[in-house]
């Protein structure tokens, strides 16, 4: 497992590549869940959300061979925005490789960015795909399975420890881990007896499902957040999520999505539904620690359009 070294480690490797975003307390989620909330708004990373973290820090081991080889990536759309972006910025080939599900959106920005995109029917065999292009000498720059990138995510919770005021609860949003691994490392050295809390949609639950078998463990997946949607959690993230987080919640599709406009009316920030589950999640943890809690919300990312959101409101029958 990474230590708190290792996310310092890293937080002073990318300093130069990314934004230090802003954590500040929100007036207008503290009313709505009634209880003072704090919020770290990585969606205004560069590349719109945390993972330019991992990305970057990943990009900047590279040997020489590596380099000029080129690198190749999976992702349910952020992944593969900010490799893509960070890539060609440090003038690095990148290959990435997404399910249909992955936003249009997604797809656009990591080939203007210039990378080679390709498209895989499922998840799984976007995984699949991913393997067969790393075996023929592209290095693969996993979106959660790799300590460095888990460090540099995790540098997400050494500022939010850093910057924010009083917390008892700290909640994360879920996919293959490596963001709520990072953060748990450095909020749980940094901050003693906070909780960190871990959030999945229905039908996107890899985590969880890791957490009642005892180890990693394939899942079916059919959670509209395709960022969220890892086909199995990794031994690596496994391990510090069992150890580290009091408990991974799950919310439904339209709870995510209502979340993504209660964050738009309530808090003025325009996220995804991978953050909008931070809120239905948030009164699940209220409901368990009573009183007195004081929440840190972790805003991961704001890679949706208005288009995207209006649809998937509409669809659920929401406003």
């Amino acid at each position: 497992m990474i230590t708190v070294a290792d996310v310092e480690a890293e937080a002073e490797r990318i300093a130069r590549y990314v934004v230090r975003t802003p954590t500040v307390p929100s007036p207008g989620l503290s009313e709505l869940l009634g209880a003072p909330t704090t919020a770290k708004l990585e969606l205004l990373q560069r590349t719109g959300s945390f993972k330019a973290r991992g990305a970057t820090a990943r990009l900047l081991t590279l040997s020489g061979t590596e380099r000029a080889a080129g690198v190749v990536t999976v992702s349910g759309g952020n992944h593969g925005i900010a490799l893509a972006v960070m890539a060609g910025m440090l003038d690095v080939k990148a290959t990435v490789v997404m399910p249909r599900t992955a936003p249009a959106s997604a797809r656009g920005i990591a080939e203007s960015a210039g990378a080679s995109v390709h498209i895989a029917d499922t998840m799984d065999g976007a995984f699949a795909l991913v393997d067969e292009l790393r075996d023929s000498g592209l290095t693969l720059i996993h979106p959660f399975d790799d300590p460095v990138v888990i460090a540099a995510q995790g540098t997400v919770g050494l500022e939010f420890a850093q910057d924010a005021g009083e917390l008892t609860d700290v909640v994360v949003s879920i996919g293959g881990g490596g963001l709520a691994s990072g953060v748990a490392t450095a909020m749980c050295a940094r901050r003693r007896g906070i909780r960190v809390w871990g959030v999945e949609t229905e039908g996107a639950q890899a985590m969880s499902a890791a957490l009642d078998a005892g180890r990693p463990t394939p899942v079916a997946l059919s959670s509209i957040v395709s960022t969220l949607s890892a086909p199995s959690a990794s031994q690596l993230t496994y391990e510090h999520v069992s150890a580290l987080l009091t408990d991974v919640l799950t919310v439904t599709d339209a709870e995510a999505v209502q979340g993504t406009l209660d964050l738009a009316n309530h808090a003025k920030v325009w996220a995804e539904p991978a953050a909008g589950c931070l809120l239905p999640a948030s009164r699940q943890v209220l409901a368990r620690v009573g009183e007195g809690a004081k929440l840190g919300l972790v805003i991961c990312g704001g890679n949706a359009t208005t288009t995207d959101v209006s649809t998937l409101a509409e669809r659920f029958g929401l406003s």
